[in-house]
């Protein structure tokens, strides 16, 4: 056969199979496109995994009209607390892969309790899929003003002169809170109990009330509590002063080397098509933007992230990894099961107190 035909048919087949791929790759794109911009045909959960009037479910509240006004559907938060966040984040994990639901995925679920659980019924690095990170920032170590402690130094001393009397609350097993006290106890050889509550919310109101004297809570939860004199901050857990809280040293000036921060993102159900991933992204992304909320973010003492997904997926891993040592290093995994349900009991019987001490007749 001619070699010159041959030559001219193996470039006529190249050239055809190049340009077969660049329509299919053309028309995936434009598909892809145009299916992001059909979705949402219906209204979205926005799955907050702790109860109302937490940091997490501030954040929520604010990004929801903002969303809703993007997507052209209603975006309504729902509140599914328990576990750690396990429950809402499961809800979110385990439901259908079509982006109509979103989660505000917090650190301790997402990062923290693969490693302090024996059993999760998710796997937050496979059954759910990154869309951004929201918020870096972090947490403030307050007692309630009763205390008679000003300084994290006093603090210390405060808590070896009297083992095992103190206690400090949290937003549940495996969260930012709960971990940064294991990590400040194992660091400055103290002790004090740890008591899980449903989250920030109510645990924060028990230190208030005074039912729990001390708590590590993120700074978003508290700030307004700080400032009106209801608690008093003794450090902050980052590296660097806190803006929201200039005044306030940082706990690694007393004890160094310490540093604990807390994040949030967004995700979805794994499998989520890859445009509703990325239409989510892009409109968060233009929603901090926005100089109102990026104020309302410096309000809450968070700095503003709003990557890419590929961003936050890297960030769960290495959380996970991090973390886990956190953990291990406390020994709060081995004894998970029993302190749960411990302070489940001490909680009751808080609670039981509290109820009686602020009766009001008829």
């Amino acid at each position: 056969m001619n070699p010159v035909f041959n030559t001219y048919q193996l470039q006529r087949r190249k050239l055809t199979q190049a340009a077969v791929a660049s329509a299919a790759s053309t028309f995936s794109l434009h598909s892809g496109s145009v299916f992001a911009q059909a979705w949402p045909a219906k209204p979205i959960k926005f799955v907050v995994p702790y109860p109302p009037g937490g940091p997490t479910d501030i954040m929520a509240r604010i990004l929801a009209p903002r969303l809703q006004a993007a997507l052209g559907q209603p975006v309504v938060v729902d509140n599914v607390s328990g576990a750690g966040g396990n429950v809402g984040t499961d809800r979110v994990a385990k439901g259908p892969a079509d982006g109509l639901q979103i989660l505000l995925a917090a650190s301790g679920p997402m990062a923290v309790n693969k490693t302090l659980y024996k059993t999760l019924p998710y796997d937050p690095l496979t059954d759910l899929a990154p869309v951004a990170q929201i918020s870096s920032f972090p947490l403030v170590l307050e007692v309630h003003p009763s205390l008679p402690v000003k300084t994290v130094q006093e603090f210390i001393a405060y808590a070896k002169a009297n083992p095992g009397k103190l206690s400090f609350a949290s937003a549940g097993s495996g969260t930012p809170q709960h971990l940064a006290g294991e990590l400040f106890k194992v660091m400055t050889g103290t002790f004090f109990t740890h008591i899980p509550y449903r989250g920030a919310a109510p645990a924060i109101n028990d230190v208030i009330g005074g039912q729990v004297p001390v708590m590590f809570d993120i700074l978003a939860g508290s700030l307004q509590h700080i400032k009106s004199g209801r608690l008093r901050p003794l450090g902050v857990t980052s590296a660097a002063r806190a803006p929201a809280l200039p005044d306030v040293p940082t706990i690694g000036d007393t004890v160094k080397g310490y540093e604990m921060t807390a994040w949030h993102g967004i995700a979805v159900a794994a499998n989520t098509p890859d445009p509703i991933v990325q239409r989510l992204n892009a409109e968060l992304v233009k929603v901090f933007r926005e100089p109102e909320v990026r104020q309302r973010w410096a309000d809450i003492g968070a700095a503003v992230v709003a990557g890419s997904s590929a961003q936050f997926g890297a960030l769960i891993k290495s959380e996970s990894t991090r973390l886990a040592q956190v953990v291990k290093r406390s020994g709060a995994a081995l004894n998970a099961a029993l302190n749960a349900a411990l302070n489940a009991a001490l909680n009751a019987a808080l609670n039981a107190a509290f109820i009686g001490q602020h009766s009001f007749s008829p």
